[in-house]
């Protein structure tokens, strides 16, 4: 089935100069690039330019033209060649990237041949055909994937989020002469490896950076850039919306207000749906969370937290207990009510001791940084809203932070200490309440 056609929308200037970008500079008299040549009169001609950069605010409009222009300047240019499409992973690069970019392609006169199987997107029009080939870069060992390949052009989208051995790998794979290279992104830290060897060092790889905010993008709304403003706080705010590359430094979530996040208990008559998080520890302390939803609002109704060391620091009776015992005291914290259990992925055995007694467990979704970004969210907008009386989370919610030494060598990570409830809050937030999350709700951890 053909997809359907995109509808078009008249591009910004910065758009066009990413469309234009590697055309000879007197037919195109971009403000853009005169500066650009100002900087660097040696590159008297676009041609000479190896990569584009083009980083900022979501939502400006980056990934749509730089795909776009990937992919002309591979038609316009070759025929029969290889070249590599990236995303942090295949499953991100085809939602973000190839779905669309189709749809774009097939407006313009292009005929595409998608094989999944290969991972790879065949596109011709009139006699050139060339090949571009999907990988994901998640991690050190993607660089694997993309050893052997010859190609005569990269597009990486999302490119902070990928290992700097995959990039440098994919980059070495273009000996084809004209190569060129796509870089889009949102920022980082100002010590992130992409931040520090590309666009701190502009002249050494002859790229071009042309910098995104919402404003660009011109099939925004005002009503969507502001739905978008609201999303977003502290460094995330400064990252996403202003595009600025900043450390992540302070309190976690720097948004937490109790005298708008902490509400009386809605009526339990109004509550139509239950669900537990859990984040399991032996020595370490167990977590439980207790979620209802009530008039559209999603709301952490008790907690349970069991610390194992600090029983023992204080001469309790029992020090650490096993997984019948927290299963125990699960059902105890649960009484009447029945409510699937999302659970740290690692906690399997635990998971299957519940199962045995007959609960759904689900795997969480353990991703931290996309985690504390949407829990962070939903804390802003209202969506979600804490009972009184969580002593343990908004204990760790005043002292959960992000790890200074880690953001001096360009890693966004967080200290791993009191974030117990915080991982169990963030779990259910990234199961229940991301995109996309209600078809994962099936999941369960497999029976042994």
């Amino acid at each position: 089935m053909r997809d359907n056609q995109f509808d078009f929308v008249p591009f910004s200037s910065k758009q066009l100069d990413v469309l234009n970008w590697y055309l000879d500079p007197k037919l195109f008299e971009a403000q853009s690039f005169r500066n650009a040549i100002a900087t660097h009169p040696q590159w008297t001609n676009r041609r000479d330019y190896e990569a584009i950069i083009c980083d900022g605010s979501v939502r400006a409009g980056k990934t749509l033209v730089m795909s776009m222009s990937f992919i002309e300047w591979a038609m316009m240019n070759f025929d029969q060649e290889q070249f590599g499409v990236s995303g942090k992973t295949i499953g991100s690069l085809r939602r973000n990237v190839i779905r669309p970019l189709k749809r774009m392609l097939q407006g313009r006169g292009y005929q595409v041949k998608d094989k999944r199987a290969d991972n790879l997107l065949e596109v011709s029009r009139g006699s050139h055909v060339n090949y571009f080939f999907e990988f994901g870069g998640k991690d050190e060992g993607s660089q694997d994937l993309v050893q052997g390949i010859t190609v005569a052009g990269f597009f990486f989208d999302e490119v902070a989020l990928m290992p700097q051995s995959f990039v440098n790998q994919a980059t070495a794979r273009a000996s084809v002469d004209g190569a060129k290279f796509w870089f889009n992104c949102n920022p980082a830290g100002p010590y992130h490896w992409f931040k520090t060897e590309w666009l701190d060092q502009l002249e050494k790889h002859k790229a071009l950076h042309i910098h995104f905010k919402m404003p660009d993008n011109p099939s925004l709304s005002e009503e969507t850039k502001e739905r978008y403003e609201r999303m977003y706080t502290g460094v995330f705010y400064q990252r996403f919306i202003e595009g600025k590359w900043v450390l992540a430094d302070g309190v976690v979530y720097d948004n937490f207000d109790k005298e708008t996040m902490v509400v009386d208990t809605p009526d339990v008559n109004s509550i139509t749906r239950y669900v537990v998080s859990c984040d399991y520890g032996a020595l370490n302390p167990t977590v439980f969370l207790l979620w209802g939803f009530s008039n559209g609002v999603w709301y952490c109704l008790r907690e349970y937290y069991f610390d194992a060391r600090q029983a023992s620091k204080t001469g309790g009776s029992q020090a650490q207990k096993s997984d019948d015992q927290y299963a125990n005291d699960l059902e105890q914290f649960l009484g009447r009510i029945n409510a699937p259990i999302i659970l740290d992925p690692s906690a399997v055995h635990f998971a299957i001791k519940l199962q045995q007694r007959g609960h759904q467990v689900i795997p969480a979704n353990n991703d931290v940084l996309d985690g504390i970004r949407l829990t962070q969210s939903l804390m802003s907008n209202g969506r979600i809203k804490f009972a009184k009386g969580l002593n343990n989370l908004f204990k760790e919610l005043a002292s959960y932070v992000w790890d200074d030494k880690a953001t001096q060598h360009g890693e966004d990570k967080v200290v791993k200490e009191h974030d117990h409830a915080m991982d169990a809050m963030r779990y259910f937030c990234m199961k229940i309440l991301a995109p996309n999350s209600h078809n994962e709700g099936v999941q369960t951890f497999s029976n042994y």
